[in-house]
């Protein structure tokens, strides 16, 4: 059987809850990051210097941007003490 014959053999209800649970990369803006993590834009980025907070990553000159799993993940760690 062929990839594309066993695709065509799925119902669309299948694959709609297939693709649903597949999660994409989402990327947080500095304002909400610091609503999640409760922290202020200073204390933000001296963290991230001393290598206690996750990194961001620039899309352009004055866009800074973090992956949200690497908040989540550190916000749990913080959680788990």
């Amino acid at each position: 059987m062929t990839a594309k014959h066993h695709l065509s053999g799925q119902s669309s209800s299948s694959a709609l809850i297939e693709t649903a649970s597949v999660s994409t990369p989402r990327l947080l803006r500095l304002p909400e990051v610091m609503d999640r993590v409760g922290l202020r834009r200073s204390a933000i980025y001296q963290r991230m210097s001393e290598g206690r907070f996750p990194k961001c990553r620039s899309l352009g000159p004055k866009c800074s941007v973090w992956v949200e799993a690497e908040i989540n993940a550190w916000i749990e760690a913080i959680a788990q003490g």
